[in-house]
């Protein structure tokens, strides 16, 4: 199943050449943000509406190494949550959204 992380360039940048790719939220909260494919549009113009660029993560979650948490988040929704870094083999994909 593919779940996705946003991301800004500057911060994928300085992780797309390691072994795992750790968000803030990470240290801050105890998990990475991720959503579905249903909530990644929401997801988007809720948060990052003004951001310019972004990229999109696309996370094999068959390939994850650390524990993936389906649990309510904002509106009491279900968002997958990452609890550890994720591995740079499980993520297939890496788009462009301006």
């Amino acid at each position: 199943m593919l779940i996705y992380h946003i991301v800004l360039p500057s911060v994928w940048d300085s992780y797309k050449d390691r072994s795992s790719y750790q968000a803030e939220s990470l240290q801050t909260e105890g998990f990475i943000h991720c959503s579905y494919a249903n909530q990644l549009e929401t997801v988007l113009k809720r948060y990052y509406e003004n951001a310019g660029t972004v990229l999109i993560l696309n996370i094999e979650t068959e390939k994850l190494t650390s524990k993936l948490i389906e649990e309510p988040s904002t509106n009491n929704e279900i968002y997958p949550h990452i609890y550890g870094s994720i591995n740079i083999d499980a993520i297939t994909d890496v788009a462009e959204r301006n």
